[in-house]
């Protein structure tokens, strides 16, 4: 991971103003993470983030209260979320998240530790979760 370059495409001066904060967020979760908390989150157009539900709700509570190397579980954002008895329902609003990583669906784990499915495999999000783990320890020296 370390000797991995952090590079955006080229052309990023032709990028609109959503795509280049979009890129500007994933470069910094991959490579600064420092730098996230004062960037914008990138704007969602998603009709799924527009409409009033229970899955829009988990998962911006998700994006808002769930940090960079923490984790949680599916009953507690449920709770988070408003709704302590929809744990099942929260499964079902990672399988809808329409942009994983950035709505940090990798970060809702099993109540017994256990990393629990991932859209993008399982060893996707186990990586992702050590990487924020990793950075995590990182920053905090």
């Amino acid at each position: 991971e370390a000797s991995a370059a952090c590079e955006v495409c080229e052309g990023a001066e032709e990028m609109t103003e959503p795509l280049k904060q979009c890129t500007a967020w994933l470069h910094a979760y991959f490579c600064e993470p420092a730098r996230m908390a004062s960037l914008p989150v990138p704007a969602f157009h998603h009709p799924l983030l527009r409409r009033d539900s229970f899955t829009r709700q988990v998962l911006w509570t998700l994006l808002r209260d769930v940090k960079f190397g923490e984790a949680v579980s599916y009953k507690q954002l449920a709770d988070l979320a408003g709704n302590s008895r929809a744990a099942r329902a929260v499964g079902g609003a990672m399988r809808s998240n329409p942009i994983p990583i950035i709505i940090p669906c990798h970060r809702v784990i099993c109540s017994s530790g256990q990393a629990g499915n991932y859209g993008g495999g399982n060893l996707m999000k186990e990586w992702l979760l050590s990487h924020e783990k990793l950075q995590k320890e990182k920053l905090a020296y």
